[in-house]
């Protein structure tokens, strides 16, 4: 008989699984059809018949499933953001304001510079890490720039959001 002590298998530690927190769109062209400081000009108001219109009249639009999107997933308890290169600071917070989805915007920075400037000003303010985020995003070079901050990344494809594209950014989260 042997008097090496039997040593048993020890479990091994588990990771632990990623939690999503936050969810961090862009605005031009992935919540609504235009950019706002080329396209369309500010300040944006409601007319008479309750659209939003810019300063000539032209009645302004978003992407069809953008209001179940954003109500959707901050009832389901998600921290949503928005990050946004656009010059036109004031005019994108009128529209949110306009369209009725600054109530589920927990974060909003709008301003020029590099999308990763945006998601280190985001993690900043919420003390949410990259790995508990998801972006949306319509450009391919942001999609690569934050996902190489360890952020899960979505390019979005023409059309805008919608909720398969939404539903796929969560499942490539959750792998």
């Amino acid at each position: 008989a042997s008097l090496e002590p039997e040593l048993e298998p020890q479990p091994q530690p588990q990771p632990e699984p990623r939690i999503l927190k936050l969810i961090v769109f862009d605005l031009d062209f992935t919540l609504w059809p235009y950019c706002v400081s080329m396209s369309i000009a500010s300040p944006f108001t409601r007319d008479a018949n309750g659209d939003v219109v810019d300063s000539s009249g032209t009645i302004l639009q978003y992407y069809p499933d953008v209001p179940e999107v954003l109500a959707d997933l901050h009832q389901r308890g998600y921290i949503l953001g928005v990050a946004s290169g656009c010059p036109d600071l004031a005019g994108c917070k009128q529209l949110l304001n306009l369209f009725g989805w600054d109530k589920y915007l927990s974060y909003v920075d709008i301003h020029p510079g590099h999308k990763f400037q945006h998601l280190e000003k985001i993690k900043k303010s919420s003390g949410v890490d990259f790995s508990e985020m998801l972006f949306f995003d319509d450009d391919q070079r942001n999609v690569r720039d934050i996902s190489s901050m360890g952020v899960v990344s979505v390019l979005v494809p023409e059309g805008g959001i919608t909720k398969p594209v939404v539903e796929y950014g969560i499942k490539l989260f959750e792998r």
